[in-house]
């Protein structure tokens, strides 16, 4: 019976431990992303989701659900202003609920024709895995437009 409590002790400490770590990680992303705002002057909406977001041009058309899906432009960057990845001008097109969380809820807050910023921490992004060249618990920055509802 000791063997089992000892057991059960030892599972609930390295859960609790991996909660630590992940309230860490989302406290430091949260400080990333403050620390941008703050050295570029920025002023953000945070959701309770620890999504920030910036609504730069306001956009006259719907608003998109997330079961829709959109053509977006956009530009995917580092707090350090590296490039990560972009689309071109003509953006692409995708169902919001097939990509990463910060997507699927950020873009949701846009009218076709908006532009802006998404400021996402690791835990709606990739998380703690890299990901195509983009390091595990990186905060990702997008430059978005809008352009169309497609569906």
């Amino acid at each position: 019976m000791m063997k089992y409590l000892s057991l059960l002790f030892l599972g609930l400490l390295l859960v609790n431990c991996a909660k630590d770590e992940i309230s860490k990680d989302k406290m430091s992303n949260d400080l990333e992303i403050q620390e941008y705002l703050e050295q570029n002057n920025l002023t953000a909406t945070k959701t309770s989701s620890g999504l920030y977001y910036i609504i730069e041009r306001e956009g006259t058309g719907a608003k998109p659900t997330s079961n829709n899906s959109v053509r977006v432009a956009y530009k995917g960057y580092f707090t350090n202003k590296s490039v990560f990845d972009q689309s071109t001008a003509a953006g692409i097109s995708f169902p919001l609920n097939g990509v990463i969380k910060g997507w699927t809820e950020g873009i949701t807050y846009f009218k076709v024709g908006g532009a802006g910023k998404l400021l996402i921490p690791a835990s709606l992004g990739y998380g703690n895995s890299s990901y195509k060249g983009i390091p595990g618990g990186s905060v990702l920055i997008f430059d978005i437009e809008l352009l169309e509802i497609t569906k």
